[in-house]
């Protein structure tokens, strides 16, 4: 292989390394990380006070406090599940990616050996012209 077609193949695959990496930043880096954890404090704090505030203080009514925590814990199950979806979407698309890669692949590597099986045909027809020219 010459060094230019060694160079080129370094310089795309560097291009799809940047691609992935910004893609796989844009849906859940350190940055989302945060985000998640400052969500996940603010619903477990408003579970806990709306708890307490019903069965400890009685300010509110302990039916009220419990229906209200139900409601906070099946909406962080919903958005749970909507996360869930967004990792299982991007899982699908790199391994989509994969099989199409591979399949290119695949593609290339038939026509390759398609030419090496005719690259030999004609070097052993050579080679017996060369053998019977010196006989």
């Amino acid at each position: 292989m010459s060094q230019e077609f060694l160079q080129e193949e370094m310089e795309h695959y560097k291009l799809e390394q940047e691609k992935v990496k910004q893609i796989v930043g844009s849906i859940g880096g350190a940055h989302q990380s945060r985000k998640h954890k400052m969500f996940n404090a603010i619903f477990l704090t408003i579970v806990v006070v709306s708890f307490f505030m019903g069965g400890i203080l009685h300010y509110i009514p302990v039916t009220l406090s419990i229906e209200l925590g139900v409601l906070l814990v099946s909406l962080k199950i919903a958005w749970m599940i909507h996360e869930q979806q967004k990792v299982n979407h991007f899982q699908f698309w790199i391994l989509n990616s994969l099989e199409i890669r591979l399949n290119s692949l695949q593609t290339s590597s038939r026509k390759i050996n398609k030419e090496l099986s005719l690259l030999r045909e004609e070097n052993e027809k050579l080679i017996s012209v060369i053998n019977d020219d010196k006989k």
